[in-house]
């Protein structure tokens, strides 16, 4: 089983993307895809008048700044539109496809976080308004059930609260979550860079191979949002994935580029 996610970020080609997928399903490999939808929901929220913003934590790690109306936004974006699309066009290539989120069958539930640290104008503040959280539940059985009929399932955020509610979870990590919770072989995160670089945005600074124990300091180098697709990584090999392949989703046959080890292959 390969878990496959998706970057839903400006430059990613899901047309090339699912191409390469649906090789690899009728090949007889068992495929599940993440998808995140970053682009997307900033592009929906500037339409509706609402100028997207993003916070970052001490550690420096950025994320989306989600109120309750972003939240709204967010599911417009991801579930209603991006997801359908990876739907749609798996399907134009006849291979069929279940869009899920996490909010749907309790795919993936986790606890909304009750406060939040951010760093603005160099102090830090703490948010209570924002609907975030992390996936701890996964429901495997919904998601065997879909590859048990011959498709491939799509998930998506959000996720559900312990109590109910949808919280914005970052795809990246819910991928690793995923990925560990069905005992996958490999996890390959997909973004609009050739992987992690030691120089960013210099695309010749790429690091090609880490180990578990260099993760840490990995974590240091790690630009931007680059930092979550590092720390999923991280999670996915703590939990038994074996391998994680950080890869470059603007190139043909991406998703067999990662199989090969090309990117930033964790190990």
């Amino acid at each position: 089983m390969i878990v496959i996610k998706i970057g839903g970020a400006a430059g990613v080609d899901i047309e090339r993307v699912c191409d390469d997928i649906s090789a690899i399903h009728r090949s007889g490999r068992t495929c599940v895809i993440v998808h995140g939808g970053s682009d997307h929901t900033n592009t929906l929220s500037r339409e509706l008048g609402i100028e997207p913003r993003f916070i970052t934590s001490p550690s420096g790690h950025v994320s989306r700044r989600t109120d309750a109306r972003t939240l709204e936004i967010f599911q417009m974006a991801v579930r209603g539109l991006f997801n359908q699309r990876i739907v749609n066009t798996l399907l134009r290539r006849g291979v069929n496809a279940v869009g899920i989120s996490g909010v749907d069958g309790r795919t993936w539930v986790g606890e909304r976080k009750s406060a939040i640290r951010a760093v603005e104008d160099g102090r830090t503040v703490i948010i209570r308004d924002d609907y975030t959280g992390t996936v701890e539940i996964v429901n495997t059985q919904l998601i065997r059930a879909v590859i048990q009929s011959g498709s491939i399932p799509v998930l998506c955020p959000p996720g559900l609260s312990s109590d109910g509610h949808p919280i914005n979870v970052d795809a990246d990590r819910a991928a690793a979550a995923t990925a560990a919770a069905l005992n996958a072989e490999q996890l390959l995160l997909l973004s609009n860079v050739p992987g992690v670089l030691r120089a960013f945005p210099d695309e010749t600074s790429l690091i090609t191979s880490v180990t578990r124990d260099a993760i840490d300091e990995l974590m240091e180098i790690a630009a931007g949002r680059m930092k979550k697709k590092v720390l999923g990584a991280r999670e996915a090999l703590d939990r038994g994935v074996s391998r994680v392949v950080i890869g470059d989703a603007r190139v043909d046959a991406p998703v067999s580029h990662a199989l090969n080890g090309i990117g930033t292959v964790f190990s």
